[in-house]
């Protein structure tokens, strides 16, 4: 269920955390590769379809309207923003991609999430 409310002058689009078949999908195959993850994760600004705390990437899993609703845009770029300003990084995927492409999707954001793993590992010891 999508709801609207108004921040800053800009209409903000949020729905009730429930996440789609594929964002479902996509967080059942990261967890069989070992991957820790978080399913609607709330970051105290917004919930993140997908979290991977211990690499730092937040995964939102997007339907047709973050790329053709100018309003929604806005709001993305403001929720991006919130992640930076946490030292996270957003990576956005059409859910038609891991519709056609899960396995592949999979693969590379798993090694991605360990890559960025030991990198941050690295920094902290």
């Amino acid at each position: 269920m999508k709801t609207k409310k108004e921040e800053n002058g800009i209409e903000i689009i949020t729905r009730s955390p429930s996440p789609t078949k594929e964002a479902n999908d996509l967080i059942d195959a990261l967890k069989r590769q070992g991957i820790q993850v978080y399913r609607e994760l709330y970051d105290g600004h917004k919930h993140i379809d997908i979290a991977i705390p211990n690499a730092k990437i937040n995964v939102e899993v997007d339907g047709i309207h973050h790329l053709t609703n100018p309003k929604q845009i806005l709001a993305d770029l403001n929720r991006g923003y919130y992640s930076h300003k946490n030292g996270y990084q957003t990576i956005h995927i059409p859910n038609e991609m891991i519709r056609m492409y899960l396995k592949e999707i999979l693969e590379a954001l798993a090694e991605a999430s360990k890559i960025r793993e030991r990198k941050i590992q690295v920094h902290l010891d």
